[in-house]
């Protein structure tokens, strides 16, 4: 008699890379406390791109700086990874961030006098950290900066400065990059690029990035957008496009 086939095993979806649980964040202002996260639980899982969204004033920025451990969260945690960043003392989430995270901020934050090539290779000569030239070579080539290596910032359009920073922030595959309002200080052409290229980043490259914008359009070349609204999460839309997500922004401002 034969033995039956043996099921195939279901895939294990993989651990999500950073898992916020409860997180609160309140301020006092002059007696007056006010609640920028009231309870937040939320996955960013490899090789994702999400976008954070909501009316102003809902917690989008505060939640990012939680997460990354540029602010300090009232109450909850925050892993990246296995690792609990909550609770962890300034000098090592300065490691933390240094070696494991990546930014794009609006402003590039490039040093002018160094050239496109050294501002993108800056942050891993300051850790000491030896750098993968086929990675390099390969990011250099997406952002489509080759023939701009050499020149001072100055020298570059908006639209490259901020590719320099980019390529910057993924040059030591960081388990995360957070992006805040990346393409706030382009034109409709430049920031289309910048976003088309962390799309493909989280494609590709199996890159995790979480992008807080208040744009509809950015928002939709992200794979899921999360809607905060008074501190809380309210809402999320997979393969978002513009239309999707203002109509659900219009209905959390409403």
């Amino acid at each position: 008699m034969s033995m039956p086939s043996a099921q195939p095993q279901s895939p294990i979806q993989a651990p999500p890379v950073v898992v916020a649980r409860a997180l609160t964040k309140t301020y006092d202002t002059g007696g007056t406390q006010v609640h920028a996260l009231a309870g937040v639980d939320v996955d960013f899982h490899r090789g994702a791109f999400t976008a954070i969204m909501g009316p102003s004033g809902s917690g989008k920025s505060t939640l990012m700086h939680c997460l990354a451990g540029l602010d300090v969260p009232t109450s909850g945690s925050v892993h990246l990874g296995r690792t609990q960043i909550t609770g962890m003392r300034d000098g090592e989430l300065t490691l933390l961030r240094r070696d494991r995270i990546g930014f794009i901020f609006q402003s590039f934050n490039l040093l002018p006098m160094l050239t496109a090539e050294q501002n993108i290779l800056l942050p891993s000569q300051i850790a000491k950290r030896k750098v993968d030239p086929e990675r390099l070579d390969h990011i250099i080539d997406v952002v489509g900066l080759r023939d701009r290596l050499g020149h001072l910032p100055a020298k570059l359009s908006g639209g490259q400065q901020q590719r320099v920073a980019v390529a910057r922030a993924l040059l030591n595959a960081p388990e995360v990059v957070y992006a805040d309002e990346p393409t706030g200080n382009l034109d409709s052409r430049s920031g289309s690029e910048i976003l088309a290229f962390l799309r493909n980043s989280a494609r590709d490259l199996n890159q995790t990035i979480v992008m807080v914008t208040h744009d509809p359009v950015a928002a939709s070349y992200a794979d899921r957008v999360v809607f905060l609204r008074d501190g809380r999460l309210v809402d999320e839309v997979t393969d978002p496009t513009a239309e999707l997500v203002s109509e659900r922004l219009l209905k959390l401002e409403a």
